[in-house]
């Protein structure tokens, strides 16, 4: 039922179809996506996950203040939460950067 050589001899219709995609989502005038939307992108993505470890940071230092988790967990929570702000940062000036 299937072949080795990709489909082309059982589903002779694949390749018309792979091209018509291709000619609808990338057309020659299509530039795609620019450098500032793919850093708008990632800053709202960054965001996004800064949000998430900050959350987590203040979840664990409430823990720790009750006694119910050690400092080292504190620590590396503090350390992921300080790398993602420091990321976001740079995503937003690399934004503001772009013309």
């Amino acid at each position: 039922m299937f072949c080795s050589s990709g489909g082309a001899a059982v589903y002779p219709y694949k390749s018309y179809i792979v091209h018509s995609l291709r000619h609808i989502y990338f057309s020659e005038g299509d530039a795609g996506m620019t450098l500032k939307n793919a850093a708008l992108l990632a800053l709202i993505g960054t965001i996004l996950l800064t949000a998430l470890l900050l959350w987590n940071f203040i979840f664990n230092l409430l823990n720790l203040l009750r006694g119910l988790i050690p400092a080292t967990i504190v620590f590396s929570s503090f350390v992921y939460a300080f790398a993602s702000v420091s990321v976001a940062v740079f995503f937003y000036v690399f934004h503001r950067a772009q013309s």
